[in-house]
Parts: structure tokens; sequence; C-alpha cells
């Protein structure tokens, strides 16, 4: 899922990247970089690794300059390597530039083996160089104007942010299937980010969400920034973004992503027919939904299961291996709590069915009686081509298992999910949705 950030008009940028992109850790644990401009040229530091591993306080003090743009990675596109780190720094015959991209371009390879034959030279595995060569052999005599015919060969979801030595460019793709803001820092300059969280952290005022199809372009020095509507369509955010990726604390679209989680925990208990001690949420993604269900069912919640925090989360993990060992390390239910008792588990998704198996499995040894396993949002059934790691059919179990099958598997005496409409209800009924993991429905083309 990535988080990119971008910050301009700030003798700080750097420190106010770093701190954004560590409030942003939860979207991205493989890598983590920051460019900076000086206004002559762009320095570069990235490396593998969680963003308190990589910068400190001598290396952020080397990134000095007014304009900075960061990344975390999760990779989607590409593969795990530092090469395919970002932010992506190249010179060209417009000097040096830098760009950080969250999402995922379908038509990468299509582009990438035109841009091959025509002779490119690739050193990463990730779209986003697609977008650096497609600007480099541009004949627009601006950046802006190469910038802008890149993004008409770029099929898919994305949130790109490109800083030159004197500008920073924003845009999100058409339908706005990613997240990202816009803030005001308390030095007067601006501030990009994938999540309003990162705003709270550093004490910036939100401002808005970039729109749909909208490019940003900022200039060094200028209070004032452009804004061009690049592309015009129904805007269809991701609902990902509101079952897990976000964190609760953030406003996606205007809305409390806590909030609306809580809504999906409320509707999914709508249904629910089981007697149950109470309700036990699977931390963290689990607990807001959790908090729903068991106020509209006035049974009370325990926090049965103890996460051990030092441990990233399990679903962007690369591997299946480092999955499967994660949740053993991460998860810890309590005994005590649990001996005897028959609760309901509330978690915010099933895509493999790797956490829930590991997790019913360590609820039994711990003496939970019975256990009803409830998801807070439909069953995944689709892989997701707009930036989620869910890329075959294969490594979905509601994709090759029914209801009954994937209960079997995880080993819960029952199984419920919230239904497609609910969701919808849930986040509100006012506009469309990307929903393609649940109905399949590919609507960029």
């Amino acid at each position: 899922m990535c988080a990119v950030v971008g910050v301009i008009n700030s003798k700080n940028a750097s420190t106010y990247a770093y701190y954004a992109l560590f409030a942003m850790q939860h979207r991205g644990q493989e890598a983590s970089g920051i460019s900076v401009s000086n206004g002559k040229n762009i320095h570069t530091i990235k490396a593998k690794g969680e963003v308190s591993q990589i910068f400190n306080e001598n290396n952020l003090k080397s990134l000095s300059g007014n304009i900075a743009i960061g990344h975390n990675r999760y990779s989607t596109a590409g593969n795990s390597s530092l090469n395919d780190a970002q932010p992506i720094a190249v010179s060209c015959n417009i000097g040096d530039i830098a760009l950080a991209h969250n999402g995922n371009l379908v038509n990468k390879d299509e582009i990438r083996f035109k841009l091959i034959d025509e002779g490119a030279i690739f050193r990463t595995n990730m779209d986003t160089e697609n977008v650096v060569h497609l600007i480099a052999k541009s004949k627009k005599s601006s950046l802006k104007e190469k910038f802008i015919e890149s993004l008409n060969y770029c099929v898919g979801a994305y949130c790109f942010v490109l800083a030159s030595v004197n500008n920073l460019f924003v845009v999100r793709d058409k339908f706005g299937v990613r997240p990202l803001s816009l803030g005001r820092l308390k030095d007067g300059g601006y501030i990009v980010a994938s999540e309003s969280c990162a705003f709270d952290l550093i004490e910036a005022d939100f401002i808005r969400d970039i729109k749909a199809g909208e490019m940003l372009i900022f200039t060094e020095g200028q209070d004032e920034f452009e804004s061009i509507q690049l592309f015009k369509e129904e805007p269809r955010i991701c609902a990902f973004e509101y079952i897990y990726f976000a964190r609760p604390d953030s406003i996606v679209e205007g809305k409390s992503v806590y909030e609306i989680r809580k809504k999906m925990g409320a509707n999914l208990a709508k249904n629910f027919k089981e007697k149950i001690d109470f309700v036990v949420p699977v931390p963290d993604s689990g607990v807001s939904a959790a908090i729903g269900f068991a106020q509209s069912l006035n049974i009370p919640l325990e926090m049965a299961i103890v996460r051990n925090h030092y441990v990233g989360r399990t679903f962007i993990e690369p591997t299946q291996a480092l999955r499967n060992l994660k949740v053993k390390l991460k998860l810890n239910p309590m005994s005590k709590v649990l001996k005897n008792k028959d609760i309901a588990v509330i978690d915010d998704s099933v895509v493999r069915g790797t956490t829930s198996k590991k997790v019913i499995s360590l609820l039994r040894v711990a003496g939970a009686r019975k256990i009803h396993l409830a998801i807070a949002c439909p069953e995944i059934k689709f892989p997701d081509l707009y930036g989620i790691d869910t890329p075959t059919f294969d490594e979905l179990i509601s994709a090759n298992k029914n209801v009954k099958e994937v209960l079997e598997y995880v080993g819960a005496d029952s199984l419920s999910f919230l239904s497609i409409e609910d969701l919808k209800q849930s986040i509100g009924n006012e506009r469309a949705y990307s929903l393609v993991s649940f109905d399949g429905n590919y609507f960029i083309k």
C-alpha cells in the first residue's frame, strides 16, 4: 500500500518528511527513503527496513533543503530489494528529479517493454521507473508538460510526488483510488501525505483531500500553488483503506476511519445469533470493529489477545513463511481470561486465511470453549490490481473455498462475513467505492 509524503517551503523539510513517514509506517515496512532538494541538486537516502532504523539525527542533517519527498515501501510491483526502494532519484536533461509512488500501474509491462525496445535501460523492477523514463524521453519543453504527458500513458491507481530542484508536483489518479491529503505546516510550508495522521504528529493543519485526477504544482519561495484538473471521472476510493490499511485516527475523504470501522462492527452484529460470554478483537486492526460489534449487542469486550507491537503487520509481509512466523510472534492469548469461555473473535478481513487459522489454534490452546469468528468485511474473492498484495486467485482463500470450507480450514465453530451492502452502508452510500476485491469490478481500463 505504500506511503508517500511531499514537503516544500520549509527549512525542516527532511525532518517533517521523516516524522510523516514514521506516522505512516503501517503502510509499508520493507524500505524507506527521503530525497531533498537544496536548490541546486537532489540528495537521497534510502535503505531496507523501518523509518526509525534508517534515519537518525546525523543523516537527516545531511538532507538539507526546502523541498523533500519520502516513501515507505510495501511491494506490489517489483520486488523487495533495496534497488526497488523509493524515491527514484535521477539526473536527466532537465536536471535532478526524484519520484515516489503509491499505487499500481496495471499496464506497467506493456509500457516497460515498449521503452526497452526504444533503448531505455531499467535499473529496477518497479512500475514507478516507467514514469521516470517517460519524463526523460518527452519532447515537451517543461517538466510540468513532460510529467503531464507521461501520465497519459499510466493506467491504474496512483499517487505521485515528484520533486525537482525548485518544484514539487503532486498528482492523484482519475478515480482517486489511493488517498492523498494536503496540509499546512506551522512554519508556512506545505505538506502532502497519504494519510492525515501524518499531519497530527507534526501539528500541521489539514487543508483538504487532493481531488481525483488533480495535479498540484508548488514552487519554492511561493505561497500560492497551481491546481490542474487533468482527468475527470467518478471518484472511487478503495474500500480497503477503511477496512484495514489506514490508521484508525486518519480522516480519509472527510470520514473518520475509526467511526467507519465501528459501524462495520455494528452491521456485522445484526445477524449474529450465537450465545457468547464476550467479544475478543484481533489486535490491532480488528479493535474498532469489535467495539462496534460489542456495543451493538451490549456484550462485554475483552482484550484477551495481546499484541507484541515490536512485530510488524502480518498481511504486508512479502513472503508466506514470514507471515506464518510473525502471527505467533505477534499475538498471545490470555488463558486466564479465555478458559472455558464462548467468544466472538472479530477481525478486519480474511485474505489468505493464515492469521485466522493461527489465531483460532492459539485460542483453542488457551482454553476457549467455543470460538465464533466474525469478519468485518465481505469475502475477498478477487485479486486487487490497484496496489494491494493479492495478485492471484490462488492466494485468496475465499476465491477457492465457500464459507463452510473456509470455516473448516480456520477451525472456528462458526464464521460470518459482512455483506457488500452493509460495507457500503457503513462507509456511506452517497458515493462509489473501489470494491474489486469483493465484486470483481475492474473499472480502470
